[in-house]
C-alpha cells in the first residue's frame, strides 16, 4: 500500500499466498492522503475504529493510535503487520469492541462498517469521549457509504458532510458539537424467538451489535434449528461461527449433559452467544471462545460440529472461510464425529465435503437451503 509516508507491506489473517484479496483498499489511502494533505494534527489520542486488518495503524503506529475492532482476525493481521514494519509492542493500543474505550479522544478515525448497527453502537460509545476539538474523518468505498450512515454520525456527533468521491471511495467530515443528552443506546438488543424450532423456541435471544440479523431470526438458522441432529450423552460438541449462540443452545438445551464450545471470530458475536446461553439457565457445560475457527482445539476431541459459514469476507465474496471451517472440523473430529452444515443451495457445500470427507449425506432442503452432514471416516 502506498501512503504518504512510504510503501507498507500488508496482508490478511491468516496468510494465504493463494488468497489474492488486498489487506486495504481505496478507501484507506483515501484517509492517510487527506490527514497528510490537510495536515491534521495526530496528537492526543488518536482511535482507529474498523480498520480492517491494520492497514490504517501501521501507517499510524508513529502515533501510537488505538486501534477499536470486532474481528479477531483483523487483530491478528495488525500484529502481523505492525511487526513486519518493525513497530514495538505498545505502539498501538489493540481494543476491541468489547473493551471500555479511552478516556477521551482527540482523532477519530472511523472505517465505515458493513453493519450500521454496529456503527451505532460504536459511536454512541465514544461520543461521551470526544470533545469538541475533535477531529472525526470516516471513510469507506462508495457503495459503502449511505444517507444513513451520515444521518447516524450527525444524529450522535454533529453536522457531517462528505467528500468528493476518488477511485469508487468516499470521506466523512464530522463535527462533533456538545450534547446535553444523546440517544440512549439499544444494543444489546433483546427478543424472544418464535414457537415450532425445537428446544429453543419461545426463549430469549442476546444480539450484540453487528450480529448477523440481530434484530431478528434469519431465515436459514430457523431452516437449521429445525433439523438439528439428536445428540444424547455427554458429547463435546462445537458451534462453529456460532453467532448469537441460539444453535449451540439449543443444542445444550435438548441434551444437558453436552458440552458446547461456541466459537466466532467476532467479539460481538461471542459476547452475544454467552448472553443469549446465561439468558436462557441452561444447564450443562459451555466455553465461549474468540479465536481463528477451530485453531488450538485439539485434534480428535469433538464429537458433533454445527456450522453456518459466511461467504463473505467484507464486501468480496469467497468460499475461504467455509473451506477453513470444513478443514477444520474434518481435523477436530473424533472417528465418527460428524459435522452438520447449513448453507444455500447454489454454494455447493456438498462437493467439498466430499472432497474432504469422502462423504456428504443430504438432510434436509427446501426451495434456498440444504443442510449437509458429514462424517469423519
Amino acid at each position: 500500500m502506498t501512503t504518504p509516508w512510504g510503501e507498507l507491506a500488508l496482508s490478511r489473517f491468516p496468510e494465504d499466498p493463494r488468497d489474492r484479496l488486498r489487506a486495504w483498499d481505496a478507501s484507506d489511502e483515501y484517509l492517510l492522503r487527506h490527514l497528510a494533505e490537510q495536515n491534521v494534527p495526530l496528537s492526543g489520542t488518536v482511535v482507529v475504529v474498523g480498520d480492517r486488518w491494520g492497514a490504517l495503524v501501521t501507517a499510524l503506529a508513529a502515533h501510537r493510535p488505538v486501534q477499536i475492532t470486532d474481528s479477531y482476525l483483523a487483530q491478528e493481521a495488525t500484529r502481523a503487520n505492525l511487526a513486519r514494519h518493525g513497530a514495538e509492542p505498545g505502539d498501538v493500543r489493540l481494543l476491541t469492541t468489547q473493551d471500555p474505550p479511552p478516556d477521551r479522544v482527540d482523532v477519530l478515525l472511523v472505517r465505515v462498517p458493513k453493519s450500521l448497527a454496529l456503527l451505532e453502537d460504536q459511536l454512541l460509545r465514544l461520543a461521551p469521549k470526544v470533545h469538541e476539538g475533535t477531529v472525526v474523518v470516516g471513510t469507506g468505498m462508495v457503495k459503502e457509504i449511505h444517507t444513513s450512515t451520515l444521518q447516524l454520525f450527525e444524529r450522535i456527533l454533529g453536522p457531517t458532510r462528505t467528500s468528493l468521491a476518488e477511485k469508487k471511495a468516499r470521506l466523512i467530515f464530522c463535527t462533533p458539537q456538545p450534547a446535553s443528552e444523546r440517544p440512549a443506546n439499544p444494543w444489546p438488543y433483546t427478543y424472544t424467538l418464535p414457537d415450532g424450532i425445537g428446544a429453543v423456541s419461545g426463549r430469549a435471544v442476546v444480539n450484540h451489535a453487528g450480529v448477523f440479523c440481530a434484530d431478528r431470526l434469519d431465515i436459514g438458522t430457523r431452516f437449521f434449528l429445525g433439523h438439528l441432529p439428536d445428540s444424547k450423552g455427554g458429547r463435546r460438541v462445537v458451534d462453529l461461527g456460532c453467532g448469537n449462540g441460539v444453535v449451540g443452545t439449543a443444542m445444550a438445551l435438548a441434551n444437558p449433559e453436552a458440552e458446547v464450545l461456541f466459537v466466532d471470530e467476532s467479539f460481538q458475536a461471542v459476547a452475544s452467544a454467552e448472553a443469549t446461553y446465561q439468558a436462557n439457565g441452561v444447564p450443562g457445560h459451555a466455553e465461549f471462545r474468540v479465536g481463528d475457527g477451530l485453531a488450538g482445539v485439539p485434534a480428535g476431541s469433538v464429537d458433533l460440529v454445527l456450522n453456518n459459514p459466511p461467504f463473505h469476507s467484507h464486501q468480496a465474496m469467497t468460499d475461504s472461510t467455509a473451506w477453513r471451517m470444513f478443514t477444520g472440523a474434518r481435523r477436530v473430529l473424533r472417528p465418527g464425529g460428524e459435522l452438520w452444515v447449513i448453507g444455500n443451495r447454489h454454494l455447493g457445500y456438498h462437493v467439498k465435503l466430499r472432497r474432504l470427507f469422502g462423504n456428504s449425506q443430504l438432510v434436509a432442503s427446501d426451495a434456498k437451503f440444504v443442510v449437509l452432514r458429514a462424517v469423519r471416516k
